[in-house]
């Protein structure tokens, strides 16, 4: 069978030419960027599409009309909430995706919000450039919480996280590592039997969870790492930012939508909680005009964002590559996939 590879977001990262194992056959097209208005047109002809969690592919894209030789897409990452599985299944179009690639540099993107958030990097950097430190003898005053209480340390923060996968779980050792208790949230509304007050900070071999709402009652830094689905769309709102202490950060590295950035924007601003540090956004790639994190918030609020790249590191880019390449040679091949989300069909559809 020949099959025609289409590459629609080579922007990210470089990505390999697959050998085809015989009696396959390919071609294959990379584009930089594609936009809504291209995508119909990019992929009409492909049998393989690799993906980014930027394309959305749903039900309508997924159509015979639209895809009618789409037999694999391989995305890039973990979550694969911008694909419609039950259109794959419905149709045999093969999903993969490649988890644990980037874990280690998506962990440690995680430290370096949390510390420039706890220490208000972006509000000292930006104010020291603009003069205001020589023009007003002192900058401490915008580090300081609403109650005018000084930031915590290690020692001192309670790190809540909220989803305990494989970056769950490296955030949790470095944060340990660290200095700071660890807790681990069990799902929202499951209630804990005979849960008490008192802090027990995880057992990295043994996890004990605690109750969401406990996390957030006690957390001084939570940590948002779990998967997009519908039980956790707007998992942090008005009602658990309202619960939260007033010296809490709140960083975000999972998928836009689980933080409701409007609540978030006006938590920000009324110093209901300390900071709120993200790599990630409703409408990605994101300026003023998709959110109003980027477009509403006080020049005094506490708020580090970057653009979608805790997961850029030269290890993240070399798992990403061996398993894309396993991934779509095994496929063609046949053969058995650990990282298979939909399992398709390589010839004519059901």
């Amino acid at each position: 069978m020949h099959h025609h590879i289409v590459v629609l977001e080579g922007i990210h990262m470089p990505i390999p030419t697959f050998p085809i194992p015989a009696p396959h056959t390919a071609t294959q097209t990379s584009y930089p960027t594609t936009s809504a208005a291209d995508l119909r047109e990019r992929i009409l002809d492909a049998t393989i599409i690799i993906g980014m969690p930027t394309i959305n592919f749903t039900a309508e894209i997924l159509s015979p009309s639209i895809t009618p030789k789409l037999r694999f897409i391989a995305t890039l990452g973990v979550g694969t909430d911008n694909i419609d599985l039950k259109a794959c299944e419905e149709r045999g179009i093969g999903v993969s995706n490649t988890p644990g690639a980037n874990t280690d540099a998506v962990a440690e993107h995680v430290i370096a919000l949390y510390f420039a958030a706890r220490k208000s990097v972006p509000q000292m950097h930006n104010r020291t450039m603009a003069g205001e430190w020589k023009a007003s003898k002192s900058l401490t005053r915008y580090m300081r919480d609403a109650d005018g209480v000084w930031p915590i340390t290690l020692r001192e923060e309670v790190c809540g996280i909220v989803g305990y996968g494989a970056i769950g779980k490296r955030v949790a050792e470095l944060m340990k590592a660290l200095g700071m208790q660890v807790i681990v949230s069990g799902r929202k509304g499951v209630v804990v039997e005979g849960e008490s007050d008192e802090i027990e900070s995880v057992d990295l071999k043994n996890p004990k969870r605690v109750s969401f709402g406990k996390l957030l009652k006690v957390a001084t830094t939570l940590v948002v790492v779990c998967p997009k689905t519908t039980e956790t769309l707007n998992l942090i709102s008005t009602e658990e930012l309202q619960a939260m202490r007033r010296n809490a950060l709140v960083v975000n590295v999972s998928r836009g939508g689980i933080v409701d950035e409007a609540a978030m924007t006006k938590a920000l601003n009324e110093k209901q909680i300390a900071g709120y540090a993200t790599d990630v956004f409703d409408v990605e790639p994101s300026d003023q005009n998709d959110t109003p994190l980027l477009r509403d918030l006080a020049d005094d609020a506490n708020f580090v964002a970057s653009p979608h790249v805790a997961w850029f590191s030269e290890l993240t880019r070399l798992n990403l590559t061996r398993m894309l390449t396993e991934n779509v040679q095994r496929f063609l091949a046949g053969e058995a996939q650990q990282n298979i989300i939909v399992k398709g069909l390589l010839g004519p559809e059901k």
